[in-house]
Parts: C-alpha cells; sequence; structure tokens
C-alpha cells in the first residue's frame, strides 16, 4: 500500500499563529513529557505526545507538527534516528532534550539538522519560549525580498533556497544563516555576532555557529574542504565572498 504524503509544516501552519501551533513532544519519561505538554498547552500550543521513535513517526504521519520536542535518548529507536527519519519526510523545526551536558550529543543533535538543544534538567518556561523563538522564525515573513548571489536565491517570504535553479534542503537555522550571509556580503562576523543575530541569543555554545557553518558548507560549496563561500577569517569568524576569489581555509 502506498504511503500517504505527509502534510508538510508550512502547510498545516498557513492558517494558525504561533500560539495554536501543533507540538509533537517525544520524550519516554512520562513526567517529563507530561510537564512539558502541560506548559505548551497552557501556552496555547496543540500538543501531541509519543513515548517512543515509532509512535512519533505514526503520530507525524496523521498529524504533521509545527515543532517536534524530541528527546535524545528513546528506547530501541533514538532521537536521532526519530530525526533523520522525519526530515526525511519534510521540513520541521526539532527541538533535541538531551540529558547529558556531553557537547558530542549536542553535536550529534545538530548534525542530523537539529535546530536547538536544551539540556535536562531545564526550566519548562525557558523551553515555551524557545519553542516560541524557533517557531517564530518558520513564519513566512510577507514583503520580504528575495535574495540573490552567486548562482543563489533565497526567498525569505517562502522559505526557499536554491543553488543554481536546484532547490536546496535546508534545515530552519541553515536557511536563516544563508540569508543573513546574503544581506551581509563581505563582511566579517564572529560567532557570537551570528549566534545573536541569526539565533537571536545572547549567549550560548558556540559550537553550535560552528555546526551549522560546515552543514551549509556541504551544502553550498563545490569543494567544502576549500570553501570559496562562506570563508574563514582566522581570528574573527566568517565572511561570505558572492565572487569566491579568495580562500583563508576552513577551521
Amino acid at each position: 500500500m502506498e504511503q500517504q504524503p505527509y502534510e508538510s509544516a508550512a502547510d498545516a501552519s498557513a492558517d494558525r499563529g504561533i500560539g495554536d501551533a501543533r507540538v509533537l513532544v517525544v520524550d519516554d519519561d512520562p513526567t517529563v513529557a507530561e510537564v512539558v505538554s502541560g506548559y505548551l498547552d497552557r501556552a496555547g500550543y496543540v500538543v501531541d505526545r509519543a513515548g517512543d521513535g515509532p509512535t512519533a513517526l505514526a503520530s507525524a504521519a496523521a498529524h504533521w507538527p509545527d515543532l517536534v520536542v524530541l528527546d535524545l535518548m528513546l528506547p530501541g529507536m533514538d532521537g536521532l534516528e526519530v530525526c533523520r527519519r522525519m526530515r526525511g519526510r519534510g521540513p520541521v523545526p526539532v527541538i533535541m532534550l538531551t540529558a547529558r551536558g556531553d557537547e558530542d550529543d549536542r553535536i550529534m543533535g545538530l548534525e542530523v539538522g537539529a535546530d536547538d538543544y536544551v539540556t535536562k534538567p531545564f526550566s519548562p518556561r525557558e523551553l515555551v519560549l524557545r519553542v516560541e523563538s524557533v517557531l517564530r522564525r518558520t513564519r513566512p515573513l510577507a514583503g520580504t525580498r528575495s535574495l540573490a548571489a552567486a548562482g543563489l536565491t533565497v526567498d525569505p517570504a517562502a522559505r526557499r533556497a536554491a543553488k543554481n535553479g536546484a532547490e536546496l534542503a535546508l534545515t530552519l537555522r541553515e536557511f536563516d544563516l544563508l540569508a543573513f550571509f546574503l544581506r551581509h556580503p563581505g563582511r566579517a562576523y564572529s560567532r557570537e555576532d551570528l549566534m545573536r543575530e541569526v539565533w537571536g541569543w545572547d549567549f550560548g555554545d558556540l559550537s553550535t555557529v560552528t555546526v551549522h557553518v560546515r552543514r551549509l558548507r556541504n551544502k553550498l560549496e563545490d569543494d567544502p574542504a576549500r570553501p570559496r563561500l562562506i570563508q574563514t577569517v582566522w581570528g574573527i569568524g566568517y565572511r561570505f565572498e558572492p565572487n569566491g576569489t579568495r580562500n583563508d581555509g576552513e577551521e
């Protein structure tokens, strides 16, 4: 039997505001899931819950979420695999939950496309704010002009990007990062600058920026090992060069 296509997050939320968006909470700890779901429900979100990976995928198939709060350490199918499979079906913002503060866990989550992560134990109120922040960045921006440089085109209103006419499969943060670079060509930005301007955070783990730059290079550059568009500026951060005339190397 042919599987029915998922309803995209954009289609599902086209007529809804942030407050009544659908959020899928995936955590095998009933207490954590109940607390998180309660806070999101009181904030006005439509909340679905799942305690394992297969249930989460089935829930997403039935009602495609606008955002997923996803525990990394799930029984059987871990959160990384759940994230990969969901992303294989369609774009959806993911906030990863991890019980460990180990940097490798955070980086793994970012590598598979998580847009944000929260380390347990965490404040449910902070998580709700993170959800709101991520969802705001997924909303179409009416009247925002399209951007183009170096064979790249970005349409912020439609949340679509392409290279030489071929559409790019970008995560939420990758899209925002590319749009920011195209708006500010030739200028060097530190990781702190990018975290503040693109993520909207005044503090955080700067490896988040490093991972997203690496992922974006892999999708944009002809040779990611020798990047010509997103260049490293040693001792500072990164610079977008639409002409690709220099190569300062890669971190």
